[in-house]
Formats: structure tokens, C-alpha cells, sequence
């Protein structure tokens, strides 16, 4: 929504705001994680889903706001949205650090933590922690080869922008 906003609405510290968001991509999760971890202990979310999805969105906000902006501002807009949902799916798909410090239970581990977990456990069993990491991969692999046209389409209109 706030690309939207960014894109079609003229208004004053419309420019700083764009700003700020672009600054976000400067600014990476590793070096934010014990202020982060803080904030969601504080929150109560220590070791539930929400205290990884929230700081997930958080921090796939700019990258989604500078790739959206330009498309909401030129005709095409459908490629710009799907650009960024699979970017921040096989983003969130893929993060390692922040469920590391966040989800305490196994039960609730996210599949790269499961992976982490399995080749500690197994790691002299060589065959079934290479298999775990290849199932692991596979929808991930899956999304992006149905969706890879779409990706390199909504790059390059956001290159055009």
C-alpha cells in the first residue's frame, strides 16, 4: 500500500519517504539482530511464527517499495506484484538468521533451521543429510522455475522505471 501511495498521490516528504525506504536496503538484518531480538522477547513473540514473519515483512518492506514504485507509476503493475511476493517468499523461504534466534522449539523450526538441526544430529550419515537439504530445496526450486518468467519480467520493467 504504501508503494501505491508513493506512486499515485503527490504530496510533501514524498520524496524523503521513497528515501528512507531506499536507505532500508542498506541497512541488513545481521546487524539489527539483538536490538530485534529485544523488541520481539519485549513483544511476547519469542518462539512463536509471528516473532519470525513480522521483522520478515519489516525487512522486505524497502526492497518491495523501490521495486513497486516504478511499476505502480508506469502501466504494467500485475509483474511488479509478482515480482516482489516470489522475491519475498524465496526470501522468507530461505532466512536462516532471524528464526535462528527467534524459535527456540523444534516443532516450530523453519526448514533451513531443520536442515541446521538434522545434519548436527546426523552428520556422520552423510547420504541422509544431503537428501533432508535436497527435499528441503525442492519447493523453493519449484516456485521459482513456475515463476521465473515473471521474475525477469518484473525485473526489467523495474531496470525500465
Amino acid at each position: 500500500m504504501a508503494s501505491y501511495v508513493l506512486a499515485r498521490y503527490k504530496f510533501r516528504g514524498r520524496s524523503a519517504m521513497y528515501a528512507l525506504f531506499a536507505a532500508g536496503l542498506m541497512f541488513p538484518a545481521t546487524v539489527a539482530i539483538t536490538p530485534l531480538y529485544i523488541l520481539v522477547k519485549n513483544l511476547g513473540l519469542v518462539n512463536t511464527l509471528p516473532g519470525v514473519i513480522l521483522p520478515q515483512i519489516a525487512f522486505g518492506l524497502p526492497t518491495t517499495i523501490i521495486i513497486l514504485v516504478p511499476f505502480l507509476q508506469a502501466i504494467p503493475k500485475v509483474p511488479g506484484l509478482i515480482t516482489t511476493g516470489i522475491l519475498a517468499f524465496i526470501g522468507s523461504w530461505n532466512s536462516y538468521l532471524l528464526p535462528l534466534f527467534i524459535l527456540n522449539d523444534q516443532d516450530s523450526f523453519t526448514l533451513p533451521l531443520g536442515v541446521q538441526a538434522f545434519a548436527s544430529v546426523y552428520s556422520v550419515d552423510t547420504a541422509k543429510v544431503l537428501a533432508f537439504t535436497s527435499l528441503s530445496m525442492i519447493p523453493a526450486l519449484v516456485f521459482f522455475s513456475l515463476f521465473e518468467r515473471r521474475i525477469v519480467g518484473g525485473l526489467t520493467g523495474a531496470v525500465k522505471g
